[in-house]
């Protein structure tokens, strides 16, 4: 059995370097019905629950806003996203349930055989969220795969270069002095892969390019599935000595290598060490509570003053 339906020599040969559609059954699986979305809700801890919303305006990427879930259930939950325009994240689920860590098993040991794929630091997320909801422009340090399982979606994937991103953004995310998501400019759409996803199909792309994501005019359900090969540990690793590089020693690297030579090599060292001795505080990227779910109106939010947050 396979996950994906259409693993092809070519796809297998540049998975992970180029950005990829595929086709998968999982979307036929009771697990992602609403009874099993309902029981999800339910039973993943309530503490990790991501409850976000959004402004509408793509450009206005300060408009993300965090929330508090309240006491709702998971039927609730699934309610508010079906009416209201939230987005529900459920973080790295193959650590908590064990139905989701045997179907991450089940996916990495697809992506095993068929594409020669090593992985490690495997985290799937379960989204749901709202009709027209969107993921500002953003990046990612892993790998990811983004498979669709309700609704449609429409992805646009961007080239990991200036003008999209430069090389002291890239390195803040990495070192984490900045969030994932920053500026963007509606022009850069026609260099942008324009991917449509709907229920079966999924797609991933080379690591570390922005994308943005908006939904259709439904409920979505889908996994975001982040993981890490040896290839993207090292690049991650070789992006991070770079920052340390600039920032300690007012060095202007060249970019990364696409080897291992003596200069990354010494990169990578500089990013142990760095690691090592801490030399890089991490700065606090939280987005503050600012909202919680009204469970006699669902969809509705309301805000929270500043005491109560």
């Amino acid at each position: 059995m396979t996950v994906i339906t259409d693993w092809t020599p070519d796809k297998a040969a540049a998975f992970t370097l180029q950005t990829l559609t595929f086709q998968h059954d999982l979307h036929q699986r009771s697990m992602f019905d609403d009874a099993g979305l309902a029981e999800v809700l339910d039973r993943y801890p309530r503490d990790k629950l991501g409850v976000f919303t959004m402004g509408e305006d793509p450009v206005a990427w300060r408009t993300w806003r965090r929330g508090d879930p309240g006491a709702m259930d998971g039927a609730e939950l699934l309610e508010a996203a079906r009416s209201g325009r939230i987005w529900l994240n459920l973080r790295a689920v193959n650590h908590h349930l064990p139905t989701y860590a045997a179907l991450s098993d089940e996916i990495f040991a697809d992506k095993a055989t068929r594409a020669g794929a090593r992985t490690f630091k495997r985290d799937v997320g379960l989204l749901i969220s709202s009709a027209n909801a969107q993921v500002f422009y953003h990046l990612d340090v892993p790998l990811v795969s983004l498979w669709q399982l309700r609704g449609q979606k429409r992805v646009w994937v961007y080239p990991c270069q200036a003008p999209f991103i430069g090389p002291e953004r890239l390195e803040s995310i990495v070192l984490r002095e900045s969030a994932e998501q920053f500026g963007y400019e509606p022009a850069w759409d026609e260099a942008a892969q324009v991917v449509d996803l709907e229920p079966g199909r999924m797609v991933t792309w080379p690591q570390n390019c922005p994308h943005r994501i908006v939904n259709g005019p439904m409920l979505n359900v889908s996994l975001s599935i982040e993981f890490m090969t040896p290839a993207a540990l090292m690049r991650a690793n070789l992006i991070y000595g770079n920052g340390v590089l600039r920032r300690r020693l007012g060095i202007q690297p060249r970019g990364v290598p696409e080897r291992v030579g003596l200069g990354a090599a010494a990169k990578l060292a500089v990013a142990r060490g760095a690691k090592a001795l801490r030399l890089q505080k991490a700065a606090e990227r939280g987005v503050p509570v600012s909202f919680t779910l009204d469970p006699g109106r669902p969809g509705a939010l309301l805000d929270l003053s500043p005491a109560a947050q």
